[in-house]
């Protein structure tokens, strides 16, 4: 009797073991399955992910994540369709993305005669004398040139005659340049004998009259003086932008550049449980009581459950390429004479360098030109010189940099940020710009910085491109325009893999801002980050690629946006 009695208590036993290890006392919040899993870890794919209080509690087989099901657990079956972890876009300007929803958008115009008519209908609607903003317009992406042009870019006359009685200010693409109307310069008190800026230029017609360009430090003569926004606009812009950013498959996005008021309204929606997308902020670095202050409290990491980082700092050293503002160490190949701007004092930029670093903030310096790319590496050594912190400095674009310092990214551990996207809108004009040998040797160079050993990290620039992941994806394999020129790619040799690709859109990203413990691949423990294509980014041909689709973006284990 003793001995059945004890075989029972052995088989119950085992029968509560067996349970145990069917069905996990836990229970997930999200099981998502049935399609291609890339995880950018160790393990490149899987077949389930389960998500629980926003992280990832199990990754593995579909029969072991079932396990994991409960009466509330949301099961998310992708029919085929291909997840990643959730991208991060790496250098973009959130509350620029929204107001470009509010103000003009010019990023599509194929003219200035289009650019004017668009001016024209929002003037037609305004009130007289009210400003009217407007930006994305790119003179070397137009169809049809307009007829009086100095220097390449448009002047101002016709856009001041068809729009008389408004001040008109429309932000180039870059965001390095400006074209205001007579309206505009006259509030502005602009006129022939207008004294020129250090590091910067109002365009001066043969006449001697200004033409509307301003480029550069010049921009703040006209944007000084437009009307502050309200906090219920820019509450606006954030909303839109945030939205913008899901509906791309954004989880997460480093904000390059903040002021106080903007970091205030990021706290309220913090507060309020709106942050839907996790921003890493960057500080503006030509704020000094910003700075100050922040040097004093020193850095905020991982507030609102991991929605909101402020540990870094934006410096500009030179301009844009487009509107020959990249600081050059030759002249341009299109403008003799011509070196491009220094915008901000070097020793301006050595000193909040090493104030940041003493602190503990990231740099994050713009320098597009090889001059600036050069100068910004020489700062960076010496502050860094023999330290053993992990600094992770980087460098916003790193557009052209000169044979010689390319190796110098991965010696010195400083991380490119660079932006795919502007290979495909940029190369077409560029090498006007720079010339065949500058480009090959050292223009948009990602596989010889990564064979180097230097991080490259991705992303938009948003709203200077539209911010669209798959585009700058596709950029990235292709080295092609949008429209798919040229065959082969420009300088084919430097297209990333698709796994660089994915890798530079998730773990390098999330690396880019310290937080690849915590997201930028699929895994036990990191925060439940997901984005769901229609297609797999990482089979399909080439050619395919830009007709992908953004499906779900999920945040925290969430869906915080379904097409």
């Amino acid at each position: 009797m003793n001995k059945i009695i004890k075989m029972l208590i052995a088989f119950l036993a085992f029968g509560i073991m067996a349970s145990c290890q069917q069905q996990p006392a836990i229970t997930g919040d999200l099981i998502v399955y049935g399609g291609n899993i890339y995880t950018a870890a160790k393990v490149e794919k899987t077949e389930a992910v389960v998500a629980k209080d926003g992280r990832v509690l199990f990754v593995g087989s579909k029969e072991k994540a079932m396990k994991y099901q409960g009466s509330k657990t949301q099961l998310l079956d992708l029919q085929g369709k291909t997840m990643t972890p959730g991208f991060i876009e790496s250098h973009a300007h959130i509350m620029g993305i929204g107001h470009n929803r509010l103000n003009i958008d010019l990023l599509q115009v194929k003219s200035y005669q289009e650019l004017i008519q668009k001016v024209e209908e929002v003037a037609a609607t305004t009130p007289k004398g009210q400003w009217i903003i407007g930006r994305g317009w790119h003179q070397d992406k137009w169809q049809q040139q307009s007829e009086k042009r100095f220097k390449g870019f448009p002047i101002h006359d016709e856009l001041s005659v068809r729009v008389p009685d408004h001040p008109v200010w429309l932000t180039h693409a870059s965001g390095h340049m400006g074209l205001a109307n007579a309206a505009a310069m006259k509030v502005a008190g602009i006129n022939s004998n207008s004294e020129q800026p250090t590091g910067g230029e109002i365009f001066m017609g043969p006449d001697g009259k200004p033409t509307g360009i301003f480029n550069e430090t010049a921009q703040r003569k006209i944007a000084g003086i437009i009307p502050k926004s309200t906090p219920e606009r820019e509450a606006k812009a954030l909303e839109l932008a945030l939205q913008e950013l899901l509906e791309s498959g954004i989880t997460s996005m480093h904000n390059a550049g903040a002021s106080q008021r903007d970091i205030d309204l990021f706290k309220s929606f913090g507060e309020q449980g709106k942050l839907k997308v996790r921003i890493y902020t960057m500080l503006h670095g030509n704020d000094n009581q910003l700075l100050n202050s922040y040097y004093a409290s020193g850095p905020q990491i991982g507030l609102y459950d991991d929605h909101l980082t402020i540990r870094s700092i934006k410096l500009y050293a030179d301009g844009a390429l487009g509107s020959r503002g990249a600081w050059l160490l030759e002249e341009y190949s299109d403008a003799a004479g011509k070196f491009g701007h220094n915008v901000m004092p070097m020793k301006a930029i050595e000193q909040v360098t090493k104030d940041g670093y003493k602190n503990g903030f990231q740099l994050c310096v713009h320098a597009i030109g090889d001059r600036a790319n050069r100068e910004v590496l020489d700062i960076f050594e010496e502050i860094t010189q023999g330290e053993k912190i992990d600094h992770r400095f980087r460098i916003e674009h790193a557009q052209h940099i000169n044979l010689d310092d390319i190796p110098r990214f991965a010696e010195l551990g400083v991380i490119a940020s660079m932006q795919a996207i502007h290979m495909s809108s940029d190369r077409p004009w560029a090498i006007d710009r720079l010339g065949k040998k500058r480009i090959v040797d050292g223009a948009y160079v990602w596989q010889k910085l990564l064979q180097s050993g230097a991080k490259v990290i991705n992303g938009t620039d948003a709203p200077v491109e539209p911010v669209s992941a798959i585009a700058s994806f596709y950029s990235s394999v292709s080295r092609k325009t949008l429209q798919g020129t040229p065959e082969g790619g420009y300088e084919p040799e430097q297209k990333m893999t698709r796994a660089q690709a994915l890798k530079a859109y998730t773990l390098d990203g999330a690396y880019g801002s310290f937080e690849e413990g915590i997201k930028g691949s699929i895994e036990i423990g990191k925060l439940a980050d997901f984005t769901v294509f229609s297609q797999d980014l990482m089979t399909i041909p080439e050619e395919k690629i830009l007709d992908t689709e953004v499906l779900y973006t999920i945040v925290g284990g969430e869906v915080a946006y379904q097409k």
